[in-house]
């Protein structure tokens, strides 16, 4: 590992680090109270806060993408760290609902291919 190396691993670092305090900072201005009711009101229940990891990340198919955003929405005092763990938990399984639902997508598209193979010969 060159100096180099290290150099660009601290100052990639340092670029997560700043714009992780610039987007809590701007969600603390731009956000106020009324998104903060209702965060806490989708995330007071456990099970709805599973629902809705599960959701977001099935919309936006990133489980890392979920748990960043909810890094900074702590980081601004808009969520608790206590109502953030079922979503993070949702999050994961909503990864896991999103590669089930490829795999049978691709599993009913071979089943097809086969069944029509085998009735339409050429």
């Amino acid at each position: 590992m060159s100096i180099f190396s290290i150099f660009t691993l601290l100052g990639g670092l340092a670029f997560f680090i700043y714009g992780m305090n610039q987007m809590s900072h701007s969600l603390e201005i731009i956000a106020g109270e009324k998104m903060e009711a209702i965060i806490n009101r989708l995330t007071s229940n456990r099970f709805l806060g599973l629902l809705l990891g599960c959701v977001i990340t099935i919309a936006i198919q990133s489980s890392s993408a979920v748990t960043v955003m909810l890094v900074g929405l702590v980081n601004s005092g808009l969520m608790d760290l206590s109502n953030t763990v079922g979503v993070i938990m949702g999050s994961n399984i909503g990864t896991t609902v999103t590669a089930w639902i490829m795999i049978f997508r691709n599993c009913f598209k071979s089943i097809r291919h086969v069944i029509y193979r085998s009735f339409h010969r050429y």
